[in-house]
């Protein structure tokens, strides 16, 4: 071969290397930017969700201008599970990522075929950050919380300002509320502890005022939680209006996709780890810029009652970059100009919490909501050593039952024990106290049997890896963490384990 063979052959492989980068540079001129806003611990509790008690005039506006879907289900009632799955967009009980923060210190990697949805995004042209702080303003915990830590960096970046000179981006910005302030690892020595930022949340709930569930008793005490709670969202609100002012002082807001959404559901008792509505449904807006084409399922200000499970972000953050569903990919997209068929069910699954073994296996159709639980000895009276220090309802539940304080939905609740099923209509019991699971109307036996045969098909298909417990040698562990975290409550220690 002469030299000038050789010469041409370098410039014809350069060629064939560069055309595919300047292809994704054009294409990605031509798509949004997207930024997910992610509420940590939260329901529907948002003025545009109609709750009255809080101030959050700019997630309002968002809702105003974008799309308020009001069917969203976590598939996991807590934060990593169900975060593994929305940035993988599969199952957590099909990766083995079900169990709360595993795999943190082991070789485990995603399963053939599974990426982040960050590391999708960047082959084709995208930058990605996961931002904490705009100027000297927190706005971001930079939280990843996965259960997966081997597979590079997540995100490209940290900081705001790179956000204008490096489009299209995709950003995440993990509010710090809605959460107790327990990151100093030192909860244990706090005789109350406070919610992050409360000293500056707007105090537009008070004890007076609010309505907290039925399935709590009335005290003081439970109103003054509740409040606070309210409070907390009402903060958080604060926080995304100072990224949307940014977002406008940049130019950017119409040139990229807002999608507000909650990690799991609402931060209280029976709220976050339990597969309950309160425990699962999630707040959802999108909002769509105007210097893109509007998808075809997209109108202004509108309410979206569709079933969509929170794993469907994942394919569909793809869609809004112009991207197909990954062969294999279990998300479905639900927003674009291809979308998949609307979901009938929505699934979830809990497992090991911390210290606190269980299994849980959830779905949802558009009116019920039926839930299995496998460990039914494992009821709401047992020990969670965070819950116990953190949410000071359950310790009062527990001296009023002794007391013999309790009646109604709060005494069934302290009940030592699950039922093995349960069904709830959603239409007719929104706080989901009255269980169906053995009731003789035809529509609740309809209900049962087929919501039933749908979760053992979901368990199947999906290889529900949550029948295989893990080794006590590997909990062991958490038990310990979580009592130098949060001590352990007296009367765990005089009765032993349960």
């Amino acid at each position: 071969m002469n030299a000038l063979t050789i010469v041409l052959s370098n410039l014809m492989l350069l060629a064939v290397v560069c055309l595919p980068s300047n292809g994704v540079a054009a294409d990605a001129q031509r798509r949004p930017n997207i930024l997910w806003l992610v509420a940590e611990n939260i329901d529907h509790d948002l003025g545009c969700y109609g709750e009255k008690l809080v101030r959050t005039p700019n997630i309002d506006s968002l809702a105003a201008e974008g799309v308020r879907y009001t069917r969203v289900f976590a598939t996991s009632p807590v934060c990593a599970p169900s975060r593994s799955a929305f940035l993988t967009g599969m199952y957590q009980t099909s990766t083995d990522m079900h169990n709360m923060r595993s795999h943190r210190d082991d070789d485990f990697r995603l399963p053939s075929g599974v990426r982040p949805l960050t590391h999708r995004l960047r082959d084709v042209g995208y930058f990605t950050a996961n931002i904490q702080t705009i100027g000297k303003d927190r706005v971001g915990t930079g939280k990843l919380d996965l259960n997966f830590v081997n597979e590079g960096p997540v995100y490209m970046s940290k900081d705001w300002s790179a956000l204008k000179t490096h489009q299209p981006f995709f950003a995440q910005i993990n509010t710090p509320e809605v959460e107790y302030d327990i990151y100093d690892r030192r909860t244990f020595e706090k005789q109350r502890v406070e919610w992050v930022g409360e000293r500056d949340h707007p105090q537009i709930a008070t004890a007076a005022n609010v309505e907290p569930p039925p399935y709590y008793p009335d005290h003081l005490l439970v109103r003054q939680e509740w409040a606070r709670y309210l409070n907390s969202v009402s903060g958080m609100d604060r926080r995304v209006g100072r990224v949307l002012e940014q977002l406008r002082k940049d130019g950017l807001l119409e040139k990229t996709v807002i999608v507000f959404f909650g990690d799991n559901g609402r931060l209280e008792a029976r709220g976050i780890h339990w597969c309950y509505n309160s425990g699962l449904r999630v707040p959802m807006i999108i909002r769509w810029p105007k210097n893109f084409p509007l998808p075809p399922q997209y109108k202004r200000g509108s309410v979206n009652d569709q079933l969509i499970s929170l794993l469907d972000l994942t394919a569909t953050t793809l869609s809004m970059a112009g991207l197909p569903r990954p062969a294999g990919m279990q998300s479905r997209v639900f927003l674009g100009g291809k979308p998949d068929s609307p979901r009938k069910y929505a699934f979830a699954a809990r497992d090991r919490i911390d210290e606190t073994v269980n299994r849980i296996r959830s779905v949802h159709d558009s009116r019920y909501h039926y839930l299995r639980n496998f460990m039914p000895e494992q009821s709401f009276t047992s020990l969670n050593r965070y819950k116990e220090k953190c949410f000071a309802v359950k310790p009062l539940m527990r001296r009023l039952l002794a007391e013999g304080k309790l009646t109604g939905a709060p005494l069934a609740l302290m009940q030592p024990r699950l039922p093995d099923e349960q069904l709830f209509d959603n239409a007719a019991d929104p706080h989901e106290i009255h269980n169906l699971a053995k009731s003789d109307k035809p529509e609740h036996r309809e209900a049962l049997l087929r919501l039933r045969a749908a979760l053992d098909v979901w368990i199947t298909e999906t290889g529900d890896l949550g029948q295989w417990l893990e080794p006590a040698e590997v909990v062991l562990p958490f038990e310990k963490e979580m009592h130098d975290w949060f001590g352990t409550p007296k009367w765990y220690r005089r009765s032993g384990p349960q």
